[in-house]
């Protein structure tokens, strides 16, 4: 399987199709909603990992959602975090959704999960020490 992580930003007023039924029924992807913010009359933002076993379908159903007026971008932005300077105080994992930041238990040292994690920066700012960043 194939798979690729897309942010897809919304125009106001492009939000009214059930683009996610397209690309399942019409280009036999797998859709996993990692991040969304969507409203129909204002300007949003949805993280996608799509699968499928061949990367060419993946790709038409990007081309479809670009033609529908999205904007699409690849999501290589990663978070990173200076495990050396952390005082494992957990402020970060009650922002983090998806749990690629945890206290593990019952060490209570932070844990962080690459794999998880939807880069949607709400743990940057949650941060009492300013050691998690964007890397590009």
């Amino acid at each position: 399987m194939v798979s690729r992580r897309v942010v897809i930003t919304f125009p106001a007023g492009k939000a009214v199709q059930p683009l996610t039924y397209y690309l399942v029924k019409d280009y036999d992807l797998v859709i996993n909603i990692l991040f969304a913010r969507i409203s129909p009359d204002e300007e949003g933002t949805l993280v996608l990992e799509i699968t499928n076993s061949q990367a060419e379908n993946i790709e038409k159903g990007i081309e479809f959602l670009r033609s529908q007026g999205l904007i699409m971008e690849n999501l290589a932005k990663a978070i990173t975090w200076d495990e050396s300077k952390c005082v494992h105080c957990g402020a970060c994992t009650a922002v983090c959704r998806p749990r690629a930041l945890r206290l593990d238990q019952p060490t209570w040292r932070l844990t962080f999960d690459q794999s998880k994690c939807i880069v949607c920066e709400l743990c940057i700012a949650a941060c009492p020490l300013g050691i998690i960043k964007e890397a590009l």
